[in-house]
């Protein structure tokens, strides 16, 4: 069934084209209204009660939604047409935007995974003086409250909250779950006449809470304290921030959605074998410490995961895949804006990448009160800014976008922004990617007005795969004359080089190769490498003996990177009793070199013989050697049942 576009101009104040909109989207539109949520709001109720309906205004959403339980219609979708590109300068020629916008409204969005997080509402607030206590107060006829002061206060006994002293020497955990440790513990006494009195202090104290109110003013208890559910922050100098840190806590009780922002693929990851570390990007670049060594690969703690996509972003073989929505959910999204824009007639769109919070109130503002948004400007927000990696920059290039400008938040990771700007611009050949930090609507509206057109790809590609494979696709697009591309400092692809006066071709680098890019062959001592695996990841220069590797980043465009390929090779050593060849000539003579006359084993020529000797024959020799250490005595004679029998007296 054809959903139908709900149409209102907002007063006269922007220009729309039903008959374009429809033939560029599919969508069956209605006649243009000018007061859907006013005087014409009848007409609307109309129009949503035939179902499946979009109405082209966010700003009314809760008012439109209300009008559909009402006139019982199933709840309508929504697309902001007016903030984002019908209020403007460039208003009137905002037409194939507007399409790109409605089309894009018209995707499936995947439900977002999420795990229940149960809070009984025992809260902690930390701090000392009259503010915290009135906190306290403010808080007791709704959670259970317990007051950790540094320093034994006069707290008079019965205030209807627990009061304790002591030193919080380390808090782990989240909304829910937190984990306190307590030193210098002490509890008040109850009873008795005049000041209060307190037990002796003790160390090691243990409890747990659901929330906790820091009133201390000092240093955060966690990483990204704004980050941490169930954590709250405020200056106790300020008392409208107090009032906001009670009012917020007070919220905290009960059952809670948290959305499982990533997904782990422990096999996939590259974070370390055989006790050797190899990649970390992702507890590197954590901001909240949700992500924990584990062994040979990561773990991710989901309840102190907040969501940023970092890690996602970063993640070389893709074992970290942002779930909230999946990555091919973005490059759907990608390629349906940058297609209905060309349908519409235009060419050489631009994206604007902005987070759902503070880039989209940016746009609003600019929209509202300034020039607006360009008519070539497609805006697309996300909700992880920090997982739009270098991807996703790609993807919406070879996608038929000219330039991709991302929009900065004060929140956001911007060194990991930065990083993965680099790399999809020496990826694209091109700066094709600009990152915009700006505070100000007009700054915003000025950067883009003043940015110079960049013509987008004449044969867009379609984005279909992992990220890696996505990124290889769109580099190639991009530069299909290139046959290597360098790349900045720890970019996730490249080559191995080998010194081969060096190696041994003792093949550690091959057995402990994550992604199996290092091979070797059965037949014949050689090193084989396949570039399109490689991440990057530095094991085989970590635990190559003869420090014989190094990393090269380079992204190669051509099919050879799909093949094997030989990094080093030599004549294999042929066994001085049976000539059958084992390991590698050079190893076994580095070997003898190093232990023939230098070592007390090896100090008589047929020791050192046994060193150029295949495994059986080393062990033929070693048995039938004289003063071999390993000897035992001579094998005592067989015992027979005539020596048994001429043992016994009775015999």
């Amino acid at each position: 069934m054809t959903k139908t576009l709900i149409l209102c101009d907002c007063l006269g104040s922007q220009t729309l084209d039903g008959a374009a909109l429809s033939k560029a989207t599919g969508l069956r539109c209605t006649s243009v209204m000018s007061h859907a949520c006013g005087a014409q709001i009848a007409e609307s109720a109309q129009h949503l009660a035939s179902g499946d309906t979009i109405v082209a205004c966010q700003q009314e959403a809760r008012l439109f939604s209300d009008l559909a339980d009402e006139v019982d219609a199933p709840a309508p979708g929504f697309v902001d047409l007016r903030d984002r590109a019908g209020w403007g300068d460039e208003g009137a020629d905002a037409t194939p935007k507007m399409a790109a916008l409605a089309a894009e409204a018209l995707l499936p969005m995947p439900p977002e995974p999420t795990i229940d997080i149960t809070s009984a509402g025992t809260c902690l607030i930390l701090g000392d003086g009259d503010i915290v206590l009135q906190a306290a107060r403010d808080l007791a006829d709704i959670l259970a409250v317990t007051v950790l002061c540094a320093t034994p206060s006069d707290t008079q006994p019965g205030s209807g909250f627990d009061v304790v002293c002591g030193n919080l020497r380390r808090a782990s955990g989240t909304l829910g779950q937190f984990d306190l440790h307590i030193d210098h513990f002490q509890q008040m006494i109850a009873g008795g006449r005049g000041a209060t009195q307190w037990t002796q202090p003790k160390d090691g104290a243990r409890s747990n809470c659901n929330v906790i109110l820091d009133l201390r003013g000092g240093s955060a208890l966690f990483p990204a304290p704004e980050k941490r559910d169930g954590y709250l922050r405020a200056d106790p100098g300020s008392q409208p921030a107090v009032a906001k840190a009670v009012l917020d806590a007070s919220q905290m009780i009960g059952t809670f959605e948290k959305p499982l922002y990533v997904r782990l693929e422990p096999s996939l990851c590259a974070h370390s074998r055989a006790e050797q570390t190899a990649c970390s990007k992702c507890l590197d670049t954590c901001p909240t410490g949700a992500i924990t060594s584990a062994g040979d690969h990561v773990a991710i703690d989901p309840l102190i995961c907040a969501g940023c996509g970092a890690c996602a972003a970063l993640c070389p073989p893709g074992a970290i895949t942002y779930d909230a929505p999946p990555v091919a959910t973005v490059f759907n999204r990608l390629h349906t804006l940058a297609s209905t824009f060309r349908k519409a007639g235009a060419s050489d769109p631009r994206l604007l990448v902005h987070d759902e919070t503070y880039g989209t109130e940016l746009i609003t503002l600019a929209a509202r009160y300034g020039r607006g948004l360009p008519a070539d400007v497609i805006p697309l927000s996300v909700s992880a800014l920090s997982g739009f990696g270098h991807a996703e920059m790609l993807a919406a290039l070879a996608c038929g976008f000219g330039q991709v400008s991302v929009l900065i938040a004060p929140r956001s990771e911007t060194d990991v922004l930065a990083h993965e700007t680099a790399l999809a611009n020496a990826m694209a050949g091109r700066t094709g990617v600009t990152l915009i930090d700006v505070a100000d609507p007009d700054a915003l509206c000025d950067t883009l007005y003043g940015a110079d057109p960049a013509p987008a790809l004449a044969n867009p590609v379609l984005p279909l795969g992992t990220r890696r494979q996505v990124s290889r696709l769109a580099a190639k697009a991009l530069q299909p004359e290139a046959a290597t591309v360098a790349l900045p400092d720890a970019a996730p692809y490249g080559a191995v080089l080998v010194d081969t006066d060096a190696c041994t071709l003792c093949l550690s680098c091959v057995s402990l190769c994550p992604a199996g890019a290092l091979g070797d062959n059965p037949d014949k001592p050689q090193l084989r490498f396949q570039e399109d695996a490689c991440l990057q990841c530095g094991l085989c220069a970590n635990i190559c003996p003869e420090q014989a590797i190094t990393l090269a980043p380079q992204m190669n465009l051509t099919d050879a990177a799909f093949d094997q390929r030989v990094l080093h090779e030599e004549d294999p050593f042929a066994c001085v009793e049976c000539g059958t060849l084992f390991g590698s000539k050079s190893t076994v003579e580095r070997i003898m070199e190093k232990l023939a006359g230098n070592h007390a084993m090896f100090s008589n020529p047929q020791a050192i013989r046994m060193i150029q000797m295949c495994d059986n024959c080393r062990i033929q020799a070693q048995y039938h050697s004289q003063n071999n250490p390993f000897t035992s005595k001579d094998r005592p004679a067989v015992r027979t049942t005539d020596d048994y029998l001429s043992d016994r007296k009775d015999h």
